[in-house]
This record gives structure tokens, sequence and C-alpha cells, in this order.
């Protein structure tokens, strides 16, 4: 699991770079032809994880259900986030990684919901759940790499 975590740490670096190198008008800008902004990838990535990692393994999530309910799957900016919306999804997105390093080394997972994804992968323990989260990470910091050239 160290790589694994090595791999997501190097993914949460490049997110935080969008973060710091965009102004909030940039962050929240809708580009034609897209149906999501840079911000709105970014607080998914964080709840995705939160849901692969911990929801499905029964335990407490880290983000709240309407952060949840903001940045699940099928969902997309509804209001422009403010600048503490955004300090919010910058802090979790290292303290999410560190609480699950730390989870994965107390050996909390007990249990597992299997789940397929959208893209056809089932997904059948925690650790898969990681290294599936890597995947889908890369997927939306490439979207965003899109987006970035319209804003």
């Amino acid at each position: 699991m160290e790589y694994t975590f090595k791999i997501n740490l190097l993914s949460r670096n490049v997110l935080l770079k969008f973060l710091e190198n965009h102004t909030l008008e940039q962050l929240n800008k809708v580009p034609d032809g897209f149906s999501n902004n840079l911000i709105w990838n970014i607080g998914h990535i964080v709840v995705v994880q939160q849901m692969l990692v911990y929801r499905l393994s029964g335990l407490p999530m880290m983000v709240s259900d309407a952060m949840v309910a903001k940045y699940m799957k099928g969902t997309k900016p509804e209001a422009d986030v403010t600048l503490e919306e955004v300090e919010e999804i910058k802090s979790l997105l290292f303290a999410t990684l560190e609480q699950s390093k730390k989870d994965f080394a107390d050996d909390i997972f007990k249990t597992y919901n299997e789940f397929t994804t959208s893209a056809g992968y089932t997904v059948t323990s925690v650790k898969d759940a990681m290294e599936f989260n890597n995947y889908h990470e890369g997927m939306h910091t490439g979207i965003m790499m899109q987006i970035k050239k319209f804003i």
C-alpha cells in the first residue's frame, strides 16, 4: 500500500497547484462544452475517495453529507464556491489522505461492500478501492487540464 499512497500524494500535490495557481473566479468557471469546473473536480475527488474507502467499509467519512450531496457522481456546480469552501477542500485534500494512511496502518478496515464502478471495474476490497481511487483521480486531473485551457 505504500506505493499506492505515494501515487495518491503525488496526485494531491498536483491538485494543490490548481488551487494555488488559479483565482476563485477561475476555479468556479465552467467553460463552454464542460459540465463542471476546476473546484468541482477537486471536491468530487475528495468525496469519492471517502465514499470508496470509508462508506463502502461501513465507517464514518471525514466529509459532511452536504459535501457528498454537492460533489458526488452525477452532480454539477449549482453556484459559485466561496473562498471558505475552497479552503475547506484544500485542507481535506491532505487530511483525508493522511487519515487513510493511518487507518490502513491501524488495520481498521474489516469489511467491504463490493461495488462496480461506472468504468465496469468491480472493487472488492478497501485495498482495491485505494488503487482504483488513483485511477479516478488521474482521470479527473486530465479533465481539469482540459478545463484549464479554456479559463
